[in-house]
């Protein structure tokens, strides 16, 4: 078990996540499991497509401050092609490709990201009678953002939808506040109840750390508050997938060690004792077993393909076998690992192996 309390030491020499990680290509088992599953789609639009763009205009925030997006233009001809095409991507995100209701719907924007590895863009699809709009991202398609996407959809609560095809990936937008502007705006409202968004934090640091799924700062997650009986409900939602499984250092796989979430490690501390801690991991990784007997044949699929996919470095590997192994000071078989792959499969038994053993007979026989 991970006890939070434990590693309560945000200082400023808290190690970062590598500045630029490769995209790992899409090899052809990935591919093929993609397309069994449904999630290879041919889609009208490529991310190359995009890279067509004439200039940029840099786009600023609400309040007025730079962001790291840019507004793109395009020459006429170049944009009535990918109007239509995004147009039918986005009814291939929303109704399975049915075009019949895409009649009203048009491309607002097309903005282009300049920061992190994905380097993805965002295209607002607006609603011509109503001007209601929605966004969706293309990005470059990238085998560990799709492990990524596959392992939050099985075993986390949230259900991903995404489509690849070739050298592109497609996902849906996942709505929310930006954990960033949550902490700037939202953590010291009075309507804010600290002790349950404390109890979701820990949630969604197991949730990382199980799935091994690192560079969870501020900014590469959302809070949705939700209304609740007298009060309210709080889901942290990661959005950012680039880090699923590549680096090294253990600690780069716990939200509760970046410097970006100290605000929410001093409500956990303020508010929650070791043993409420100790009791809402327990209730995560006991759902996330249930979740992981259920799709147990996909993940079989997913790993017998992730395990001997290249996703990472050796020296990585072997820096994680060994973090891992002094983390839970106990017999374990990490060492045994020699893909990273490999290590998040033995690393999923390793966390959830006692609540393995509590699922009841009848559960696993129903979803067999």
């Amino acid at each position: 078990m991970n006890h939070f309390f434990d590693h309560i030491q945000m200082s400023g020499e808290l190690e970062q996540p590598s500045k630029k990680k490769p995209i790992f290509p899409i090899q052809k088992d990935l591919r093929a499991y993609l397309v069994r599953y449904g999630r290879e789609v041919k889609l009208p639009v490529s991310y190359q497509d995009l890279q067509r763009y004439t200039y940029s205009i840099p786009l600023k925030d609400k309040k007025g401050n730079p962001s790291s997006w840019e507004k793109l233009s395009f020459d006429m001809k170049e944009w009535e092609y990918l109007r239509e095409g995004l147009v039918k991507i986005y009814a291939i995100l929303k109704t399975e490709g049915d075009t019949t209701i895409i009649n009203h719907l048009d491309v607002a924007r097309i903005d282009f990201c300049y920061f992190g590895n994905s380097q993805p863009f965002r295209i607002r699809i607006v609603n011509k009678f109503n001007d209601n709009y929605d966004h969706y991202y293309i990005k470059q398609a990238d085998a560990s953002r799709v492990y990524g996407l596959e392992l939050e959809h099985l075993l986390s609560p949230n259900r991903i939808t995404y489509f690849t095809h070739q050298t592109t990936l497609v996902e849906e937008h996942i709505p929310g506040i930006p954990g960033d502007i949550f902490i700037a705006d939202h953590l010291n409202n009075s309507n804010t109840n600290l002790i349950r968004l404390a109890k979701e934090f820990v949630k969604f640091n197991e949730r990382c750390f199980v799935q091994l799924l690192g560079d969870m700062r501020s900014y590469n997650y959302v809070v949705n508050i939700i209304p609740d009986i007298e009060d309210f409900q709080y889901r942290i939602r990661a959005i950012d997938f680039d880090q699923q499984s590549y680096e090294g250092r253990k600690n780069l796989y716990l939200p509760q060690f970046f410097k970006e979430n100290k605000a929410f490690v001093d409500i956990v501390t303020a508010h929650l004792d070791k043993e409420s801690i100790a009791q809402y991991q327990a209730e995560e990784r006991t759902m996330m077993t249930f979740r992981l007997a259920s799709a147990r044949y996909r993940m079989n699929d997913l790993f017998d393909i992730m395990c001997t996919d290249h996703i990472s470095t050796p020296e990585k590997i072997a820096t994680l076998k060994t973090s891992l192994t002094q983390h839970f000071k106990e017999a374990s078989t990490y060492h045994k690992a020699k893909t990273m792959g490999q290590l998040v499969k033995r690393h999923l038994k390793q966390t959830l192996q006692k609540n393995l053993l509590l699922i009841p007979k009848s559960f696993a026989r129903n979803n067999d």
